[in-house]
């Protein structure tokens, strides 16, 4: 049997499941809109090509060879195939359709942000699953993201990765919090801490939470020529509030962060003496799935979880 054509028409793939189907040469010249002559050269061509008659003589006419009946269901398949591949997207229908999304990001954002997002997901596309991620500084997110092994990256960056898309979600004021108790808390005023009371106070700090990025307190202080004192450093940042009230230490994040446990832990807000920048927050994405459809559909869902926050 000859080889495979190097360039195979799907056009005469087509012509093969018509005559398969019709077994007639004259229907399926009409149906293509062909002069019968050149469905009958394409039927030769077929015939060189498989190295078998595919169409034989029978009593009521043409039938197809025991060979012919085995190419009609593969020919069938390719046809279908090919015409998926050029049809236009649709729109993802959430409630019926399941997908899974893999989505990264730091456990500092607000408590109630990504619980909001999973219940989103739960209740608009129940068949779906969100798988989410840790991000630290051992991950390689940008590598992730281009592989398809992660479809969303949610974190704060003072200047984002620029080859990727991004939305902006929410801005955080940054302060910080300790124990309601504590000797400093009970002689001081929320609003009274001053730059040399930040600065001597013992820290804890979240442990590099981006490859490369020292986080934007850090930074800032940095490029102040400041340096506060930082007693413990902890890569569960969860756990914090927790140490917080069995110490004397002190946390500086975002507001929005700590007022799920002032309201729940013995802990109180202190306003910061020293003009950090707020923390942003966006979500990234490659553009890998710019244009899926239910990936539009998630980065709206998600938009809109931190609309609400804010609001709120």
């Amino acid at each position: 049997m000859p080889g495979l054509p190097e360039h195979l028409d799907l056009h005469l793939i087509r012509i093969l499941y018509l005559l398969l189907s019709e077994k007639n040469v004259s229907r399926v010249a009409l149906k293509l809109n062909q002069p019968q002559p050149s469905i009958s050269a394409s039927l030769r061509k077929l015939r060189e090509l498989t190295g078998d008659p595919l169409l034989v003589r029978g009593a009521r006419g043409m039938v197809p060879t025991q060979h012919g009946e085995s190419l009609l269901k593969p020919a069938k398949r390719i046809l279908d195939e090919a015409e998926r591949l050029f049809t236009q997207k649709t729109a993802f229908a959430p409630q019926q359709e399941a997908r899974t999304f893999h989505i990264a990001a730091p456990d500092y954002l607000d408590s109630q942000f990504l619980p909001n997002v999973v219940a989103g997901v739960r209740r608009e596309s129940p068949k779906s699953r969100v798988v989410i991620h840790s991000l630290g500084a051992e991950v390689d997110y940008l590598k992730l993201l281009s592989d398809g092994d992660l479809d969303l990256v949610i974190a704060n960056w003072e200047e984002p990765p620029a080859h990727l898309h991004l939305s902006k979600l929410f801005e955080d004021e940054i302060a910080c919090i300790m124990r309601a108790d504590c000797a400093y808390a009970l002689r001081t005023g929320p609003d009274d801490m001053t730059v040399e009371d930040y600065l001597a106070l013992p820290h804890v700090a979240p442990s590099q939470m981006l490859a490369g990025y020292s986080g934007v307190i850090e930074s800032y202080l940095e490029r102040q020529g400041m340096q506060r004192n930082v007693a413990c450093e902890s890569a569960y940042f969860g756990l914090i509030p927790y140490m917080l009230t069995r110490t004397d230490l002190v946390l500086t994040t975002g507001r929005q962060f700590m007022r799920f446990y002032e309201r729940n832990l013995p802990l109180k807000i202190f306003k910061v003496p020293i003009p950090f920048p707020r923390m942003r927050f966006y979500q990234l994405w490659h553009e890998r799935v710019h244009q899926a459809p239910e990936h539009k559909w998630l980065r709206d869902l998600i938009a809109g979880a931190a609309k609400n926050l804010v609001a709120r």
